[in-house]
């Protein structure tokens, strides 16, 4: 029986170190609170039930409630904050783009810092990105420099600010399952 739980216990840190990781994948714009969802099932489906580190159902659908919130929240900061500063679709999709582009740049530009450089790094860009974005996209739409400036400093501000309620939606999503192992 003690090496049963000894290796449920292993599983059971094992996978909390993965959703450890899975969470920092949301600083890079990566979909870290999705992965997190699909390791939260297998570790739910491969963990027997008698062990004391199972969860189940419950912890299951908190788990992607928190992920789809994150999503909302992330998706919609960017979106107000653009449309508050008078920006238009181009400047949005703009912003996207350059969001993406700054993030895998900050992955590449933090790699001196193991992990915590690059996490940092790529949040940090992914919102200059953003900011850039939108302003070209502003001023391809026709915006006087101004303007598309201040519809990509709203970008920047959505994309941090949604950057931080995606991650603690995460942070929430992991305490969840993390708690339920220990209870």
């Amino acid at each position: 029986m003690s090496d049963y739980l000894n290796i449920n216990l292993l599983w059971a840190l094992l996978c909390l170190l993965v959703l450890i990781i899975s969470l920092g994948l949301n600083a890079a714009g990566a979909p870290g609170n999705w992965v997190m969802l699909i390791i939260a099932w297998i570790y739910s489906w491969m963990m027997p039930p008698e062990s004391p580190y199972h969860f189940g159902f419950v912890v299951l659908i908190l788990v992607l409630a928190f992920a789809a919130i994150g999503e909302i929240l992330e998706f919609l900061t960017g979106v107000i904050g653009a449309k508050k500063a008078g920006g238009s679709k181009k400047g949005m999709w703009c912003s996207v783009i350059g969001s993406i582009v700054g993030s895998f740049g900050g992955v590449m530009v933090g790699i001196p810092v193991p992990i915590i450089g690059s996490l940092i790094a790529a949040l940090l860009l992914s919102g200059v990105g953003a900011m850039l974005g939108a302003y070209l996209g502003e001023r391809w739409d026709g915006k006087v420099s101004d303007e598309a400036w201040r519809v990509g400093l709203a970008s920047f501000v959505g994309r941090i600010l949604g950057s931080g309620f995606k991650l603690s939606c995460g942070f929430l999503a992991l305490v969840s399952m993390a708690v339920a192992m220990v209870i």
